[in-house]
C-alpha cells in the first residue's frame, strides 16, 4: 500500500509491562525477539512496503537511540518517530494530521504481520470500499500456523476470526471512529464506554457472533457514521502477536521456520549465502 504506516508503540500511563520488566529492558517494544528488538520486526516490513512515510508513536524519548538494529538506517527520513499522547485514539489523530493517507495503524509487538499482508489490506479496503477497516484472521488459518498461537477467536454466523492488530484509515475523515475511543486505558475493561461506542445492541452482535460478519460491521459502521468492514487476511500468523513470554516462543518458532519473511539473524546466512526469503478503534477486536 502507499500512504503511511503508524506503528504504536506507547504505554500506559503508570503501568509497568511485565515483558519488559522480565527482560530488562526500558519499554516492551525493545524486548528481543530473535535476536532484534521485537519493533524492528514491525519496521522491517514496513520498510518493504510502499508506504511513504513510517511513523512511531512512543512514549520512550530516546527509542532511537536504544533501538541498536540496521533497520533505522535503512530507513532514513521515511522513519518519523512521534511522541505518544495519553490515548491510542489521540496518538492516531496527532499523526494523522501529518501522515498521507491511507493510514496503516498497527502495534509494535505485531512481529508476523508481512509486506505481503501489508498489501493485503489495502486491496482488501479497496475491494470492499469502505472508509476503514480491521484486519482480522480467520481461526482455520491461525491454527494451521500454530495451535498455541491464539486462544482467543470471535464467532460469527458464517466465521471465526481473531484480531490481527492492523488497521486502516482510507482517509482523515474516518477518523471519527478512532475519536470513539478516546479516553485512554484499557478499552475493553470499561464496559459503559464500550456500550457507547457501539450501542448496545451493536455490541451483543459483535460479542455474541449473532449475524454474518459484514452485516455485524455493517451496523456498527451506521452507529458509528463511518464505513468500517472487516479485512479478512490470508496469513494467520498475522493475529499472533507477542503479549506474554509464550506467545513471545510461539513467534520465535515460527521465524526459525525457512520460509519466514524476517527470519531472526542466526538464518539469515551471510552476503555471499544469503538466508531464505528476505508487515478504529483499537480495541475493536482486542
Amino acid at each position: 500500500m502507499s500512504g503511511s504506516i503508524l506503528i504504536l508503540a506507547g504505554r500506559r500511563s503508570g503501568a509497568e509491562d511485565p515483558l519488559a520488566n522480565a527482560h530488562g529492558v526500558a519499554d516492551k517494544c525493545l524486548v528481543p525477539v530473535a535476536g532484534r528488538p521485537m519493533i524492528a520486526h514491525v519496521l522491517e516490513s514496513a520498510a518493504a512496503s510502499a508506504a511513504t512515510h513510517i511513523f512511531v508513536s512512543t512514549h520512550h524519548a530516546d527509542l532511537l537511540g536504544d533501538l541498536d538494529d540496521p533497520v533505522v538506517k535503512s530507513l532514513g527520513d521515511r522513519l518519523i518517530v512521534v511522541p505518544a499522547a495519553d490515548n491510542l485514539a489521540d496518538s492516531v489523530v496527532a499523526v494523522a494530521g501529518v501522515a498521507e493517507f491511507p493510514l496503516l495503524v498497527t502495534t509494535a509487538d505485531n512481529c508476523l504481520l508481512t509486506p505481503a499482508t501489508i498489501a493485503e489490506i489495502g486491496v482488501e479496503a479497496a475491494r470492499l470500499g469502505v472508509e476503514a477497516g480491521v484486519a482480522l484472521a480467520r481461526r482455520e488459518d491461525v491454527l494451521a500456523v500454530h495451535p498455541e498461537g491464539q486462544r482467543r477467536f470471535y464467532e460469527f454466523s458464517d466465521v471465526a476470526v481473531s484480531n490481527c492488530n492492523a488497521y486502516w484509515i482510507g482517509h482523515p475523515g474516518a477518523l471519527k471512529a478512532a475519536k470513539a475511543f478516546r479516553g485512554g486505558g484499557q478499552f475493553v475493561k470499561k464496559p459503559l464506554r464500550v456500550m457507547r461506542a457501539f450501542g448496545v445492541l451493536n455490541l451483543l452482535r459483535f460479542r455474541f457472533g449473532l449475524g454474518p460478519i459484514h452485516h455485524v460491521f455493517a451496523r456498527i459502521s451506521r452507529h458509528l457514521k463511518v464505513g468500517i468492514a472487516p479485512l479478512l487476511v490470508s496469513d494467520g500468523a498475522t493475529a499472533i502477536d507477542v503479549d506474554n513470554e509464550r506467545s513471545l516462543r510461539v513467534t520465535e518458532a515460527l521465524m526459525a521456520r525457512p520460509d519466514s519473511v524476517n527470519p531472526p539473524p542466526s538464518c539469515r546466512g551471510t552476503p555471499e549465502e544469503p538466508g531464505a526469503a528476505g508487515e478504529l478503534q483499537l480495541a475493536l477486536t482486542r
